[in-house]
């Protein structure tokens, strides 16, 4: 039995078809991605901390109980955004001072261009 291969070189390089983003992609790229999106994620998570904590206490009727839980709820999600900012603030440094990417994809919003 003798088996012929199609084609002796697979080309892992498409040129301009569909997946050619893949061939370019690195560790360091997929890394600021990851750290892109869970810093995108953890940020939203504490927003809707802060938006529940928010509904909690107008919904707490005057219970003393209730709004001091919904108070560090609040106090928890506003936190949790300063960390968040605060490494990004960071991150954004680093990548200034050494000249590296860290955050592929997020930049600070300017209104000059």
């Amino acid at each position: 039995m003798k088996l012929i291969a199609a084609k002796q070189v697979i080309e892992l390089n498409p040129k301009d078809q569909f997946g050619s983003e893949v061939t370019k992609m690195t560790i360091g790229g997929i890394v600021s991605g990851a750290i892109s999106l869970v810093m995108l994620i953890v940020a939203l998570v504490f927003f809707f901390m802060l938006i529940l904590g928010g509904l909690k206490w107008v919904m707490a009727g005057g219970d003393e109980k209730a709004v001091a839980t919904a108070r560090t709820q609040i106090t928890n999600a506003l936190i949790g955004l300063a960390i968040v900012f605060a490494a990004f603030a960071i991150m954004k440094l680093i990548e200034t001072v050494f000249g590296i990417t860290l955050l592929s994809g997020i930049s600070v919003p300017t209104f000059n261009k």
